[in-house]
């Protein structure tokens, strides 16, 4: 079980173009990390810890429409800033069949600096007993910025928090390889849990198996890794157990997969949370990604996994 205080997600949330069946576009308000702690609140309900996101947006019409959708949600926006010269990203959704692809705009968005104050990131911490962050959100950040905020989780790490990590790797976010590697594995070693996918570290590091994947993860000090591998079987490496293999399920027709990735970490974090072992979180995780990949966009609603909730 992970400890006790509130969840809180660290990252970007944007505003989704997202297709409809008609051709049409229809808006939302999405971004992984987000989506994770979206899944997480519809999975622990009132009964759950308190789901905190941790970001920054604009003082425009669009960024108060932002934090109502998230504040309605039952997400805490306590710790989201407020930066009077920027405003939030934007992207859209390309889909070819249930596979998807992402165009973004994001140059001038606020969340960029959610790291600019130690000060602010002392306190969107406080109280928090697991905190979960993505590449992502390390890729958007100034270089100054992405070291102050892996401090700030080293020292809640020292201190006796969880760190969960996606690497969640998109190239198009970094200047070079080199820097993209070098960082991730940073975000790695601040870790207490990761969220891999195979198929990304394949390419960026080399790896052959998941099973590769896991050892190089765990040799960096992580204590929980499960190695993700789209609809193929997740793996599991736990410090001090036996490597195990949880099946995703079978016969699910995808409608759009935009989101996969983030509930299946919502459902294992969730699953955690609760008190659930390892291999039955990652249950748990591959239930709600096949729920939400039937439905439209990154975030399906919450009577979508209502059923699959663990309070």
């Amino acid at each position: 079980m992970l400890t006790s205080g509130d969840f809180a997600s660290i990252g970007e949330c944007m505003v989704e173009l997202a297709p409809t069946a008609e051709g049409l576009y229809r808006q939302g308000f999405a971004g992984d990390t987000l989506n994770t702690a979206w899944y997480v609140r519809a999975l622990t309900g009132e009964g759950g810890r308190k789901v905190r996101y941790v970001s920054a947006v604009g003082t425009d019409a669009l960024s108060e429409a932002m934090l109502g959708f998230l504040s309605d949600a039952g997400i805490d926006t306590q710790a989201v800033q407020r930066l009077k010269d920027r405003t939030v990203g934007l992207y859209l959704i390309t889909l070819t069949g249930a596979e998807r692809s992402f165009t973004y705009w994001r140059k001038d968005a606020a969340a960029r600096r959610l790291a600019s104050d130690a000060a602010q990131l002392k306190v969107a911490l406080g109280g928090v007993g697991t905190a979960y962050l993505s590449g992502i959100t390390l890729a958007i950040l100034e270089p100054e910025d992405r070291t102050r905020l892996l401090s700030a989780l080293a020292a809640f790490r020292e201190s006796g928090g969880e760190v969960v990590f996606d690497p969640n790797i998109r190239p198009r976010l970094w200047s070079d390889r080199e820097t993209m590697a070098r960082v991730t594995t940073e975000g790695y070693r601040a870790a207490t849990i990761a969220l891999p996918t195979f198929p990304d570290e394949a390419d960026l590091y080399g790896d052959g198996t998941p099973g590769d994947t896991a050892s190089r993860v765990a040799a960096l000090g992580v204590r929980e890794v499960v190695v993700k591998n789209g609809p193929e079987p997740a793996l599991l490496r736990v410090a001090g157990e036996p490597e195990v293999i949880v099946p995703a399920l079978t016969e699910v027709q995808p409608i759009d997969t935009t989101g996969a990735g983030d509930s299946f970490n919502g459902g294992y974090i969730a699953g955690r949370l609760a008190g659930r072992s390892p291999s039955e979180a990652a249950t748990l995780g591959h239930a709600v990604a096949a729920r939400v990949i039937r439905h439209r966009g990154a975030l399906a609603p919450f009577t979508a996994v209502a059923d699959l909730a663990v309070f």
